[in-house]
């Protein structure tokens, strides 16, 4: 057996998502924050998340942690988000997978019935409290980086769609918001290939037209996430399909996206601080939120989100790369 690299991994899932979290052999990637170091990954090592995250290690819809000592002094450890579409700012499903991993291989203390841990994430400090019983993470709630509501009541010419009506949110990624009434498509698995071009056109055509840039991180300035709502969603329970960038459905309920949700029914006036909402993804796997408070993001009016979610542990590996091996970067099909 010969290897140029080993990269040691524990791949979980979150309500459905996988996260292949790195555990061992990247080393400490160069960077004064966790948002340089993404940066500086994405220049550098994007080698490395293609042959974690692309066929034949990974799929096409893979997602991935790569766990990293910490930048700032109040965080236990670091992560850098790795899926098939990018580096990620923030994840949410990622990030629940991630410490129900450190708790369970035992890379934190572990306190029953309660344990905290901070983590330091290219979009900020986001805290974990895990639900601990006999060892086992049963359920993480995360209290993610600010929320905010980008715009209201926007559209966008959409080729085959025509005028398209959406709002747009972030939650640690940009979020636009559709209707599928709206778009006369049903909220229907063996529709999944036509609501996945839908989205995919929607997402296009608002990074040409109409594109986004964060007002306190101006790297941040994509949308590759489009939520199309079900109809029969409430502000207290709605059910979508998140078309992904560069062609795929979010399996969990999208922890960054439910935070924009949040942010989004705030700003229509729906949803107050302290109500809860259940956020149900496409497979029927739910989040339960919560808005925590009120706060601003460069000036807009913002919320302090909250989601609770479960994950488990799917297994153990050691990622190695042979010399000779013709997809030393995978591939995509």
């Amino acid at each position: 057996m010969r290897t140029s690299v080993v990269y040691h991994a524990v791949d979980s899932h979150t309500e459905g998502m996988p996260t292949r979290v790195i555990t061992g052999g990247v080393g400490v990637l160069p960077g004064a924050t966790m948002a340089e170091r993404r940066l500086r990954f994405m220049a550098e090592r994007d080698d490395l998340r293609k042959l974690l995250m692309f066929e034949p290690r990974g799929h096409s819809s893979m997602s991935g942690a790569i766990l990293q000592p910490p930048t700032r002094p109040d965080a236990d450890w670091g992560v850098l988000y790795i899926e098939v579409s990018g580096c990620l700012p923030m994840c949410g499903h990622g990030t629940i997978g991630a410490v129900t991993v450190l708790i369970e291989t035992g890379m934190v203390p572990v306190t029953e019935p309660e344990t905290v841990v901070r983590l330091d994430t290219p979009a900020g400090l986001v805290v974990a409290r895990a639900e601990v019983r006999d060892g086992r993470a049963v359920a993480v709630t995360l209290e993610n980086v600010p929320a905010y509501s980008h715009a209201l009541d926007q559209d966008v010419e959409v080729p085959g769609l025509g005028r398209v009506r959406y709002d747009i949110a972030y939650g640690g990624n940009f979020y636009a918001f559709v209707k599928l009434e709206e778009l006369g498509l049903p909220f229907d698995r063996a529709e999944k290939q036509r609501l996945l071009d839908a989205g995919l056109a929607i997402m296009g055509a608002i990074n040409e037209q109409n594109p986004v840039v964060h007002p306190e991180a101006p790297e941040i300035d994509i949308c590759h996430h489009v939520y199309l709502e079900a109809p029969g969603s409430t502000p207290r329970h709605s059910r979508h399909a998140m078309a992904i960038h560069p062609g795929w459905f979010d399996r969990s309920p999208c922890g960054t996206g439910t935070s924009a949700r949040l942010a989004q029914q705030h700003a229509r006036g729906l949803l107050g601080v302290g109500e809860e909402i259940v956020n149900e993804s496409f497979i029927g796997s739910q989040f339960q939120a919560r808005i925590l408070g009120e706060t601003t993001v460069g000036g807009r009016p913002g919320i302090l989100p909250s989601f609770t979610g479960r994950a488990w542990i799917t297994g153990t590996a050691q990622y190695m790369l042979d010399p000779t091996d013709p997809f030393p970067t995978g591939f995509e099909l």
